[in-house]
């Protein structure tokens, strides 16, 4: 059976891509949290209010990681940084999951086996 033209091939790519795509919003979500706290931006503004309340439940798990570094109320936010590559190293993590559910004929897996005992 060709692995392109198998039937668990077409959900594996639309789960990689909604992988892909929410992986997309948390980094610039999270990009956002860590550009307006480093510039000072005031909390009370409305769209800064929505970024720290949207980011708040990614970021929280890393709040007591590293401290901040601040400087005249702009604050360098390492836990941020520590969070958008975690997310990321997840996803990648997640894709390669899925990819392993890939349907593979017996010559591909063969060569991939030898490539494998060969490192």
């Amino acid at each position: 059976m060709d692995s392109f033209n198998s039937p668990s091939t077409k959900p594996l790519y639309r789960g990689t891509q909604i992988v892909w795509y929410v992986l997309g919003f948390i980094e610039v979500t999270l990009a956002f949290r860590f550009a307006l706290k480093l510039l000072g931006a005031n909390p009370e503004a409305g769209f800064t209010s929505l970024i720290y309340g949207v980011t708040h439940v990614f970021a929280s798990p890393f709040i007591n990681v590293f401290g901040m570094t601040q400087v005249a109320g702009n604050v360098f936010e390492w836990t941020t940084l520590l969070a958008m590559l975690v997310y990321a190293v997840l996803a990648w993590g997640i894709v390669r999951l899925f990819l392993m559910g890939k349907t593979v004929s017996t010559p591909e897996a063969a060569v991939k086996l030898n490539d494998q005992e060969s490192n």
